[in-house]
C-alpha cells in the first residue's frame, strides 16, 4: 500500500476573540509573541501576551501558575526570558490552554502540502499538522480533493476513507494528525 503524506502548513496562528473592556465589545486578539513572568516568594507565574487588535489593550493568556521554577528545565525557563518565537508560537497555537483561558477561538489561515492520491489504488494517508489544530479531517480532505460534502460521505458510506482508528470522519477534527485509508476512484467527480 503506498503512503501520501499530507502537512498543514499554517500562515497564521489561532485568532482569538474576548470581550474587551476598553472597546467595549468582542474582538480579536493577537499574540504580542511576549511572555511576562512574575515571581512571587518560592513560585513563578507565566503569560503570554495578547493584545487587541483595535486599542492594543493587553490581556495575559495564563501558562503556568504558581509553578515551583525548579519544576521548569533552565533552558525553558531562558526560552521564557528571552521571549523565544517559536515557544510564543506554541502556546498561541495551544487550543486546550486558550480554551481554559475562556476566549473563543477562530480557525488559522493554513494550506494543505502533499502528494495527491492516485486513482483506483488504496493509499495510506496521514495527515500531520505541527500543533494541535481545530479544522475538520473532512474539510480537509474535500478542499484537497476537491470533491463535495455529499460526495465525501458517499466515499464515507462506501468504505473509500476509513479512519485507522474510531474516529467519525464527519465530525472529527484533526487535532494532532490523522492516518486514513482512502481510495479515489475515477467516477469520483470534483464539485
Amino acid at each position: 500500500m503506498q503512503k501520501v503524506i499530507w502537512e498543514l502548513q499554517y500562515h497564521s496562528l489561532l485568532p482569538v476573540s474576548k470581550y474587551c473592556k476598553k472597546c467595549g465589545k468582542t474582538t480579536e486578539y493577537a499574540s504580542s509573541g511576549q511572555f511576562r513572568i512574575n515571581a512571587q516568594r518560592k513560585y513563578l507565574d507565566i503569560w503570554l501576551i495578547y493584545k487587541c487588535i483595535n486599542c492594543n489593550t493587553t490581556w495575559n493568556v495564563t501558562i503556568f501558575s504558581r509553578i515551583n521554577p525548579k519544576s521548569l528545565s533552565q533552558k525553558l525557563l531562558d526560552q521564557f526570558h528571552n521571549n523565544d518565537e517559536a515557544l510564543a508560537d506554541y502556546y498561541a497555537m495551544d487550543i486546550e490552554n486558550l480554551q481554559r483561558n475562556h476566549c473563543e477561538i477562530g480557525l488559522p489561515d493554513y494550506t494543505v502540502t502533499g502528494d495527491s492520491i492516485p486513482y483506483n489504488e488504496t493509499v495510506e494517508l496521514h495527515i500531520k499538522t505541527k500543533y494541535q489544530s481545530p479544522i475538520k479531517v473532512s474539510t480537509i480532505i474535500r478542499n484537497k480533493l476537491q470533491i463535495s460534502q455529499k460526495t465525501y460521505a458517499n466515499m464515507i458510506a462506501e468504505g473509500l476513507i476509513k479512519s485507522t482508528s474510531v474516529h467519525d470522519l464527519r465530525k472529527c477534527k484533526l487535532l494532532d494528525g490523522i492516518v486514513l485509508n482512502i481510495n479515489m476512484r475515477k467516477e469520483i467527480a470534483p464539485f
